[in-house]
C-alpha cells in the first residue's frame, strides 16, 4: 500500500513542486492538496492521510495555527512543515514543532532549474516521510540495491536509512550489564527528527547546574541550531548556547552544534575545547552525533555518559559503541516517546544501550548518574568559560 499524502501550501508553483517531487517515489501517493491551513484541515479529514506537508506563512490559517488545531482535534497525523531557512523561518519552525509537528524541511534556495529543485525537496521529504510512516514504508530492492522508478532523485543510502529502524523492535532488545560507577566528566547527546521537543523535555528536567559540561548534536541548519540554543537556555539554571569554535567546556554549561558544522573535542592547556570543521558529512549529516562522540571518546575515555534521543537513521550508533566498549555509559530514548526509533533503535539493537528509557526519565536519570562523580562545584548561570 502506498504512503497517502497531503499537501498544504499557498504557492501554486511550490505545491506543483512538492506533489512532483513525491511522485517520482513509488510508494507515496500524493491524495490531495491545499491552499491554506482551513482548506488543508478539511482535506486532511476527508482523505485521512498517512502523512502531511504544511508550509507556514499562509493566509486564512498559517501553518503553525493549523497544526495546533490539527492536534487539538486529536489527529496524530506526521506533519513535516515546509520552513524558509531564515531567522523568521527557524522561530515559525520551532513553534510549529513545539505545537506537534514532526519534523521539517527546508525550502530549496539559490537553486538553478527545476530538476536541482526537484532533487533538493524529495532528498529531503522522501525520507522523513518514510522514517514517519514505517508500517507503510518499503525500500524496493534487487541485485543492485534500492529501485525506485526512473528519474527519481533520491539516494539509495537515505532511502535506507529512512526505512531501516522500521525492523527495530524494542521487546527484542537487551540492555548492557556493565554500567560503571566511575567519574563521568562529560555528557555528550545526539538527536534528530523529534530531537528539539525530546530535548526541551530532557533539558527542562536539569533542575540543577550540571556539574560537567554537555556537548548536543542535534540534526539541524544553520540558523535553527542559534534559535534552538536560545529557546533552550530558557528551560533551565543551566547555560544554553550555539558553540563557538575554539570555546573552553566548562560545567554547567550546554552547547549545540551550530548547523553545517561537525562539533568536535580537543584536550589542550590544561582544558577541554571545542572545535568546529566543515569536513564530509558523516551518515549524510553535518554536523553528525558519531563525528561529536568519537572525537569526545578520544578526549574523556570512558569518563562519558552518552544519549541518543529520537531520530531517524543510525547516526551516532558507531560513536555510541566506541563510548560503551571502552567502559562508558549509554542511554538512549525508549520506542514509546519517541517520535522516529531510528537513531536510538540502531544503538539499542547493536548491544549498546546500558538503559532505555522514556523521555521524561532521562534528565532525571543524567542527574543520578552525576551525582555519582567527584566534579567541582558548580558555577551559577551566566558564569564565564
Amino acid at each position: 500500500m502506498s504512503i497517502r499524502v497531503v499537501v498544504i501550501d499557498d504557492s501554486v508553483v511550490i505545491r506543483r513542486l512538492v506533489v512532483q517531487a513525491l511522485e517520482t517515489d513509488p510508494d507515496i501517493e500524493v491524495v490531495a492538496t491545499g491552499a491554506n491551513g482551513k482548506l488543508g484541515i478539511a482535506r486532511v479529514e476527508q482523505h485521512q492521510p498517512d502523512a502531511i506537508t504544511m508550509d507556514i506563512e499562509m493566509p486564512e490559517m498559517n501553518g503553525v495555527d493549523a497544526v495546533r488545531e490539527l492536534r487539538k482535534k486529536g489527529s496524530r497525523t506526521p506533519i513535516i512543515m515546509f520552513s524558509t531557512l531564515t531567522e523568521r523561518g527557524a522561530t515559525a519552525t520551532l513553534d510549529a514543532l513545539t505545537a506537534g509537528a514532526s519534523d521539517y524541511v527546508t525550502k530549496p534556495s539559490n537553486v538553478g532549474s527545476l530538476h536541482e529543485s526537484l532533487k533538493v525537496v524529495a532528498d529531503q521529504l522522501i525520507p522523513k516521510i518514510k522514517a514517519l510512516v514505517p508500517h507503510k514504508a518499503t525500500t524496493r530492492t534487487s541485485r543492485g540495491g534500492v529501485t525506485k522508478r526512473p528519474g527519481s532523485p533520491v539516494a539509495p543510502g537515505q532511502l535506507a536509512q529512512a526505512t531501516a529502524h522500521a525492523s527495530f523492535r524494542q521487546s527484542s532488545v537487551t540492555t548492557r550489564t556493565d554500567e560503571h560507577s566511575h567519574p563521568i566528566r562529560a555528557v555528550v547527546v545526539g538527536s534528530s527528527t523529534g530531537g528539539p521537543e525530546a530535548l526541551s523535555t530532557m533539558i527542562k528536567s536539569l533542575s540543577q547546574p550540571l556539574p560537567v559540561p554537555m556537548i548536543i548534536t542535534q540534526h539541524m541548519p544553520p540558523v535553527f541550531t542559534r534559535q534552538l540554543a536560545a529557546r533552550l537556555d530558557r528551560l533551565t539554571p543551566n547555560t544554553v548556547s550555539e558553540a563557538s569554535d575554539r570555546a573552553r567546556l566548562a560545567p554547567g554549561h550546554i552547547y549545540i552544534a551550530p548547523g553545517d558544522y561537525h562539533l568536535e573535542l580537543s584536550y589542550h592547556d590544561n582544558g577541554v575545547y571545542t572545535r568546529l570543521t566543515q569536513g564530509p558529512p558523516v551518515n549524510f549529516c553535518r554536523p553528525s552525533v558519531d563525528v561529536m562522540f568519537r572525537s569526545a571518546h578520544t578526549v574523556y575515555g570512558p569518563e562519558l555518559l552518552s544519549v541518543i534521543l529520537t531520530g531517524m537513521g543510525s547516526d551516532g550508533k558507531n560513536g555510541a559503541g566506541d563510548i560503551a566498549q571502552a567502559g562508558g555509559t549509554v542511554i538512549v530514548q525508549d520506542q514509546q516517546t519517541s517520535v522516529v526509533w531510528g537513531m536510538p533503535g540502531a544503538t539499542a539493537t547493536a548491544g549498546y544501550a546500558h538503559r532505555i528509557l522514556p523521555i521524561a526519565e532521562i534528565g532525571p536519570a543524567i542527574q543520578a548518574i552525576l551525582a555519582r562523580t567527584k566534579a567541582p562545584s558548580t558555577p551559577h548561570k551566566g558564569g564565564a568559560l
